[in-house]
């Protein structure tokens, strides 16, 4: 392997401030939701530039795009890079779009050395990584793994009710492949880190050793409706009053569960959602986060135990659903190893770091060995239109997904 072997990092921001076109907010970031005519036209310039890279490209059912530059042995399981276009409604230009554009700047730089690997390499775009147009995230890496059938992540529906299938047909990218069952020799995704850790200790890289596990939840409380004005207080059911107090029942579990637990109510809904009306029924989300899985379901038995004790005291009925659970996830030793040895043979300071997001990598991981790079972003914010990197850092992070990737797909099977 070449030891000096460099990403052109102009060439990459170029790339990424051109994706940016596509769907761009008037503050500085990206809409492009899942299966959208904008998520079309993001996915159709990538394959663009694929195809000018000399790449050929395939598509799965649930949209999933692969594309492939050969390698001396068709025979051998690929090394794969990737991530996912798609984007909050109120965005950034990086999150999700760096990891696939990194992979095609790998692709271009091989081609520009004259590089043939041992491997096939390729860049997987992922789809609705986002989980914001259709819930539940990660659906496209979720079907390849196995979490669920191709056909239940076909029929589920947007807040309009259409179809993610029949959306995928709509824009083009609804493919005949099958999804799953393709062995990967590895799989790398870069990512920027999307919190502060990396940025505050002045350090350049992140080696990702795995991601925290995750439960959702979505809670709806049962009260009474009721005329604000001739109901009196004590006789009141108030779903809004009981909701309340089970939303700061969240935050004090996160808080009781430091440092690493994550607690967050993002979504909620009270009805009739009038001035003069005491609402009868609110519903809301939970979203907790936590590395280790036995604090996780202490803090999943947490939720429950208040939310029925706060339902009882305020004479309201409670229904917590377990929407969603991935349980913390390790990445492959040797994955991380040859992230950790790259950064250390291209000088970058760095650190170990746990993911604190859900990732497409989560769900690779259960079917090949898969490993993560992190770029710190300024402010550690992310899902936001003033999301921001350094140029530098981005680079830096590309360099070491070339180099991790050469050292698998150079390697003799």
């Amino acid at each position: 392997m070449k030891r000096n072997l460099a990403i052109d990092g102009d060439r990459l921001w170029t790339s990424l401030m051109e994706m940016a076109k596509v769907g761009a907010t008037a503050r500085g970031g990206n809409a492009r939701l899942a299966a959208t005519d904008l998520d079309r036209q993001g996915r159709d310039l990538f394959v663009s530039w694929a195809k000018a890279a000399g790449c050929t490209i395939s598509v799965d059912r649930i949209g999933n795009v692969f594309i492939r530059r050969p390698g001396r042995d068709p025979n051998r399981p690929p090394v794969v890079t990737g991530s996912h276009l798609d984007t909050q409604p109120t965005g950034g230009r990086f999150d999700g779009v760096y990891g696939v554009l990194a992979g095609l700047e790998v692709v271009r730089t091989l081609n520009d050395h004259g590089i043939e690997t041992e491997a096939p390499i390729e860049v997987a775009v992922w789809t609705n990584e986002e989980g914001s147009r259709f819930s539940p995230a990660m659906m496209g890496s979720g079907v390849f793994a196995g979490i669920w059938p191709v056909e239940e992540i076909e029929n589920k529906k947007d807040v309009d009710g259409k179809r993610l299938g029949d959306e995928l047909k709509r824009i083009g990218y609804a493919g005949e492949t099958k999804v799953g069952g393709r062995p990967f020799a590895a799989y790398f995704e870069a990512h920027i880190e999307q919190g502060p850790i990396l940025e505050a200790e002045g350090k350049t890289v992140g080696v990702v050793t795995g991601a925290q596990g995750q439960r959702w939840y979505e809670i709806t409380v049962t009260g009474q409706e009721a005329h604000a004005g001739p109901t009196p207080m004590p006789r009141r059911k108030d779903a809004l009053v009981g909701a309340s107090r089970m939303i700061d029942a969240v935050n004090r579990i996160g808080l009781a569960h430091p440092p690493y637990a994550c607690a967050t109510v993002g979504f909620i809904q009270s009805s009739p959602n009038s001035r003069n009306t005491i609402p009868g029924k609110v519903f809301f989300t939970v979203d907790f986060r936590h590395p280790d899985d036995a604090t996780l379901s202490e803090m999943d038995r947490e939720l429950k135990r208040a939310c029925r004790d706060i339902a009882h005291a305020a004479r309201l009925t409670v229904e917590v659903k377990d929407f969603w659970y991935f349980p913390p996830t390790p990445f492959d030793p040797a994955c991380v190893d040859a992230v950790r040895k790259a950064t250390e043979r291209l000088g970058y300071p760095s650190r170990e770091i746990v993911s604190g997001a859900g990732h497409d990598a989560v769900y690779v991981a259960r079917v090949a060995p898969t490993a993560m790079i992190f770029v710190p972003c300024e402010n550690g914010i992310s899902h936001n239109e003033v999301e921001n990197v350094k140029a530098e850092d981005l680079t830096a992070g590309c360099n070491v997904l070339l180099s991790a990737m050469l050292e698998r797909a150079l390697t003799t099977a």
